[in-house]
């Protein structure tokens, strides 16, 4: 019986994402605020679906409001984790890497590699950032394990990075 009511799932692993790959490989990149959420069944798997009010976007189309599905959630007595997934909260404001499939539903890219924190710093910068990943990890070069670094950079440096990415690649 307890394991209808709670399932993990831990056979994660995750392919390592540089910041550049994230931005070349989004759908879209955003800054938003989420405002509420809601577990579903898609088939057997549990998804979370976020809504995610959009305050700044740099790629993608231009909603006010995203549906993002993170793998995991609770509903009707059954519970789902996948290690790897991203913890949000409602009230909180991200950084989004997304990527939007042929199904229409909207994922963050990698994992918990594609949400990045905002906080302030004691200076009253925005500051973006992510604690290294403890999942493991494939370098998709080696195929072999790899280590995840953590990020953290003001929000204007972001911005600057982000623009500077995507400009690289419509030159190509």
């Amino acid at each position: 019986m307890l394991a209808c009511v709670w399932t993990p799932l831990h056979a994660t692993t995750l392919e390592k994402l540089s910041l550049d790959d994230m931005i070349l490989r989004s759908t879209a990149i955003v800054r938003g605020r989420v405002v509420s959420s809601q577990a579903a069944f898609h088939k057997s798997l549990i998804y979370t679906h976020f809504n995610v009010q959009v305050l700044e976007r740099w790629k993608g189309p231009s909603d006010a409001v995203l549906d993002v599905a993170i793998p995991g959630g609770a509903t009707r007595n059954f519970r789902q984790s996948f290690a790897g997934a991203p913890q949000l909260a409602v009230g909180s404001e991200y950084l989004f890497f997304l990527w939007t499939g042929r199904s229409g539903i909207t994922h963050v890219i990698g994992l918990s590699q594609g949400v990045l924190d905002l906080d302030k710093s004691a200076a009253g910068d925005v500051i973006v950032g992510r604690e290294s990943i403890s999942e493991p990890m494939l370098d998709p070069k080696t195929g072999r394990l790899a280590v995840d670094n953590p990020i953290r950079m003001r929000l204007i440096e972001m911005r600057d990075r982000i623009r500077r990415t995507l400009a690289g690649t419509a030159r190509q």
